[in-house]
């Protein structure tokens, strides 16, 4: 699974870390991703989403079904 978010688009941001010394190393910061499950009632199924928090957030707030109308208009296969 990816750290890549279906609703936000939200991927691993990357880096360096510093230490006390000053010496910088790579590292990625990766989006807090979560597999969550969703019924939707117009299709009478439940499909699948890799989201991140805010994801889920914006599903709380628009609501699946447009959430999934404006994922399909952009191209993404559901």
């Amino acid at each position: 699974m990816s750290a890549h978010c279906q609703v936000t688009g939200r991927k691993p941001g990357f880096g360096k870390a510093v230490s006390h010394s000053h010496r910088r190393t790579n590292r990625r910061w990766n989006p807090n991703i979560q597999r969550k499950t969703y019924y939707l009632p117009s299709e009478g199924r439940r499909i699948t989403l890799t989201v991140s928090a805010k994801g889920i957030k914006t599903i709380d707030r628009d609501g699946i079904e447009a959430v999934i109308a404006r994922l399909r208009a952009r191209g993404d296969r559901i």
